[in-house]
């Protein structure tokens, strides 16, 4: 079997190189203050959905194929035309600078490490020119705000730092509330840590506000003045998916937003197939977050109808308990990245799949 090499194992990895996510998760926990870390792993009101996102996917079954030849296997594909070593790519989240110091760019040098992509928050608290220096493949993800001004100077400013997509987050009309045990979030971390890429001195009360007023027409708007595909990422609905292929859309992203918007939402992994099913024919690509934790959950969501999948707190624990300055995020990251690939790449040898193209709906029972 030839795969990508492998990168040393930490403490957080078996020797067999896969991904101990409980002890990944205890060692960011142990070093992050205790409201940045709840502010990561919560889900919003009672955590129901954010607690079963995991499961989900465990409860896939496959049917391998035999007497394949997979002394060969490989796990390069494409999003959006762009050639990638592997499927798993970066989920946006905020607070990397709370993670790591260097925060959105470490991130970034660990997925280009690894040959992925990542997806960069409107939140971010490095700019997109420090980001888009590193030479990692990224895109900007958007929230459309109240002010269009601000959101028009957002998108134009990540396509000049080298942005090749926009990512509609489209499920947060407002934030879904969270309970928090003791203080905030906002009330440990510094201002800098968000919003690098907002130039906020003039701007009157509420325009970073999050817009409660979008249609289908913000597709086309976004596409419009940022010059850029645009992937609506929240789509949980095939009439929805149907109606965002339609109106222009390159790509949907099946998501829940890890369970922090509306609490008892479906898991991601029920509805894919009905998702990928509804655009089917259009053009439009499909892809899928919340709770992907090993390789067969990437297996699984790619034989369901996903392109490639996107992995958000995981990629948040490496960058805390990869270390603690230098390379030492960068080399977190890239890790993870790494071995969940070796993972998925293992799955298809035992699956009968030799390339990504190879795993299809039939492999799930």
């Amino acid at each position: 079997m030839t795969v990508r090499p492998l990168l040393h194992a930490t403490a957080w990895m078996e020797k067999d190189h896969r991904v101990r996510m409980d002890d990944l998760r205890r060692a960011a926990t142990e070093r992050l203050p205790s409201a940045v870390s709840e502010y990561i792993n919560q889900g919003s009101a009672d955590g129901i959905t954010t607690s079963g996102a995991a499961s989900a996917w465990d409860r896939v079954r496959f049917r391998p194929r035999i007497l394949r030849d997979v002394s060969v296997v490989s796990t390069v594909t494409t999003v959006l035309g762009r050639e990638l070593a592997t499927p798993v790519c970066v989920a946006p989240t905020a607070l990397h600078r709370a993670a790591h110091a260097d925060g959105e760019v470490a991130t970034a040098c660990g997925a280009a490490s690894s040959g992925s992509l990542m997806a960069v928050s409107t939140n971010a608290g490095m700019t997109f020119e420090q980001i888009g220096a590193t030479g990692a493949a990224w895109w900007l993800q958007c929230y459309v705000m109240r002010d269009r001004g601000v959101t028009k100077a957002i998108t134009q400013r990540a396509q000049a730092a080298g942005a090749t997509a926009v990512v509609l987050t489209a499920d947060t009309p407002v934030v879904g509330r969270k309970h928090n045990a003791g203080l905030s979030v906002w009330d440990v971390v510094p201002p800098e840590y968000l919003l690098a890429n907002v130039d906020q001195g003039d701007l009157p009360d509420g325009a970073l506000d999050k817009a409660d007023d979008l249609t289908p027409d913000t597709i086309s708007w976004l596409r419009e003045v940022s010059g850029l595909p645009v992937v609506v990422k929240g789509v949980l609905r095939a009439d929805d998916a149907r109606i965002v292929a339609s109106a222009g859309a390159a790509a949907v992203q099946v998501s829940n937003h890890g369970g922090r918007q509306l609490d008892q939402s479906v898991a991601t992994a029920d509805v894919l197939p009905e998702i990928a099913a509804a655009v089917q024919g259009t053009g439009a690509e499909v892809y899928v977050d919340g709770g992907i934790r090993r390789g067969e959950h990437v297996l699984a969501a790619m034989a369901l109808g996903a392109r490639a999948v996107f992995v958000g707190r995981p990629v948040l624990w490496a960058l805390t308990a990869g270390g603690a300055s230098g390379q030492g995020g960068c080399a977190g990251v890239a890790a993870l990245l790494s071995e969940l690939t070796a993972e998925l790449a293992h799955a298809m040898t035992l699956a009968g799949a030799r390339t990504v193209t190879e795993i299809t709906r039939d492999l799930v029972a």
